[in-house]
């Protein structure tokens, strides 16, 4: 049966220092590099059929070693509709600078709400309504084809397509976390319904 196997990227630069990063192109920290190898060991013996990957360099990089520690050499796929949610006026400020410039309770509400964005931002919301149609119309037809696909994204990109798969409630995906370089492998039939979840933590 067919994988679908969906990655947040390595620890970054921006979530050693806890800041938001959004769409600002941060590298990986020697810790995320580590991350991303550790992943591609995990994944050894699944062999990858198409790559996915958003516009942003810290994804990009994460795959790009998982391949290589795989062997894998394969064209990667790159579309911005994977990218992390967009935070606006919140992008490169930590969140303890956050806090004071905006008041604590509001920081909340945009970083644990469904749809209230953040100043020149998206929500949740907003980046599930670009992140699904690509999901809906690029990968999900592969999987359904019977490839084994990787998509290498991000924290809030990834929520979404989780949302969307597992048929969680706006409620439920605020309480969805995805650690840095962590492989959750989905087996999915012809019809896109799962028939197994494994997240390889350890």
């Amino acid at each position: 049966m067919p994988k679908l196997i969906l990655i947040r990227h390595g620890q970054s630069l921006w979530n050693l220092e806890d800041r938001f990063t959004g769409w600002v192109d941060v590298p990986l920290t020697d810790t995320g590099r580590e991350e991303a190898r550790a992943a591609g060991k995990k994944l050894g013996g699944i062999q990858i059929d198409v790559a996915y990957t958003s516009a942003l360099t810290r994804a990009q990089d994460t795959l790009k070693i998982i391949l290589e520690t795989l062997g894998e050499n394969l064209p990667v796929i790159k579309d911005q509709a994977l990218n992390e949610r967009h935070y606006g006026d919140l992008q490169g400020l930590n969140k303890a600078q956050t806090a004071e410039k905006f008041g604590k309770e509001q920081v909340h509400i945009w970083r644990r709400s469904y749809d209230v964005p953040p100043p020149n931002g998206e929500s949740l919301k907003d980046t599930a309504a670009r992140t699904l149609p690509y999901f809906g119309s690029r990968i999900l037809p592969d999987v359904k084809a019977g490839k084994n696909v990787i998509v290498a994204a991000h924290g809030n990109s990834l929520r979404s397509i989780v949302m969307d798969l597992e048929g969680l409630t706006k409620e439920q995906v605020l309480e969805l976390n995805l650690a840095t370089g962590v492989p959750i492998v989905y087996e999915i039939d012809s019809n896109g319904a799962i028939r197994e979840k494994r997240v390889l933590s350890s």
